[in-house]
């Protein structure tokens, strides 16, 4: 079984991924938290070097890689921001990168991911069949396999913005965080426990796409059907590494519609004046939901990409 980071683990990635990411800022937004009732504060990982948090997370693992796994290349599956920080980190230490997307996936994560560098090749209907076949290719061509989510420094990496959080904002009460895979909330947890024991994190998922929800739930790893538009958190299966962790430091877990999903792209736009993707939002849908269980307290909603559709935005719209 591969051991869950640890928080030096977390700082150490800190010192590794610097000269390529950006410190995201932390704002508050009185209109936001008029609308919650609640002291509302957004981590604008949206802002970040590819427009999401996963980088940290891709440049911390690849440059941990020997010169060997450098040369053969590296393979891994994504819906789109995982796939594209792979990619980043690869071109920045000199390895190829293959991503295995899903048929349809988002077609400018698709162009980002090629304007990085990598060969992208398209497999099944939904993530995990993607999955299979970059595990095929592993076996088939040599390369170094990286799972998105069952990766110590991949959530060692991700873990870095919660500690940007916890530095800049003593108190935090709540940090609501989107769920996919589970390396951003894995990491927020990691960071918690080591900077903020009294923060409670939450992590949030689509009732669209439930199965790390309802692995978390019953405590052992469960499939379930996957129909959300959020690319982030469209995931059939739960991962084993992220649920242990969950299992262990997660304060709570709950799910959001779809219609719920987009009105807070919307709101991001009216409130914040920026582009916030689906699974980014998601954490703010649970918020407006969740209303009188965070009244007057310090929140914290973590805006995790912005690498949304131009048809996802128009649904929003015209919604």
């Amino acid at each position: 079984m591969l051991e869950p980071p640890k928080f030096a683990d977390i700082m150490d990635a800190r010192r590794v991924i610097g000269p390529y990411v950006f410190r995201t800022p932390l704002r508050q937004y009185a209109s936001l938290s008029e609308l919650i009732e609640a002291e509302v504060w957004v981590k604008h990982e949206n802002f970040q070097v590819l427009g999401a948090f996963k980088v940290r997370g891709g440049i911390n693992l690849v440059a941990r890689l020997s010169s060997e796994e450098l040369a053969q290349g590296v393979v891994t599956a994504s819906t789109g921001n995982h796939g594209q920080s792979i990619a980043f980190a690869a071109r920045a230490f000199g390895a190829a990168a293959t991503i295995v997307v899903p048929n349809g996936a988002n077609p400018a994560k698709v162009r980002a991911m090629e304007h990085l560098g990598g060969t992208v090749m398209f497999h099944g209907s939904v993530f995990e069949e993607a999955l299979e076949l970059a595990r095929r290719l592993e076996a088939e061509e040599g390369y170094r396999y990286v799972h998105p989510a069952n990766e110590p420094a991949l959530i060692a990496g991700v873990g870095t913005y919660s500690v940007e959080v916890f530095e800049d904002l003593g108190g935090v009460d709540v940090i609501l965080a989107p769920l996919g895979a589970g390396s951003g909330v894995s990491g927020a947890c990691i960071a918690a426990a080591a900077m903020s024991p009294s923060t409670e994190v939450i992590a949030v998922q689509a009732e669209a796409a439930p199965a790390a929800y309802l692995s978390w739930k019953q405590e052992k790893l469960v499939d379930a059907d996957m129909d959300t538009a959020a690319e982030g958190l469209a995931t059939r299966s739960a991962y084993e590494l992220p649920q242990r962790i969950l299992r262990e430091m997660l304060g709570d877990f709950v799910l959001v519609g779809e219609e719920a999903i987009r009105d807070a792209v919307l709101l991001y736009l009216e409130h914040t004046h920026t582009l916030v993707e689906g699974a980014g939002a998601a954490p703010l849908a649970a918020a407006i939901e969740m209303k009188d269980r965070l009244r007057g307290r310090r929140v914290v909603l973590i805006a995790s990409g912005a690498n949304l559709s131009l048809d996802h935005l128009r649904d929003a719209v015209a919604g």
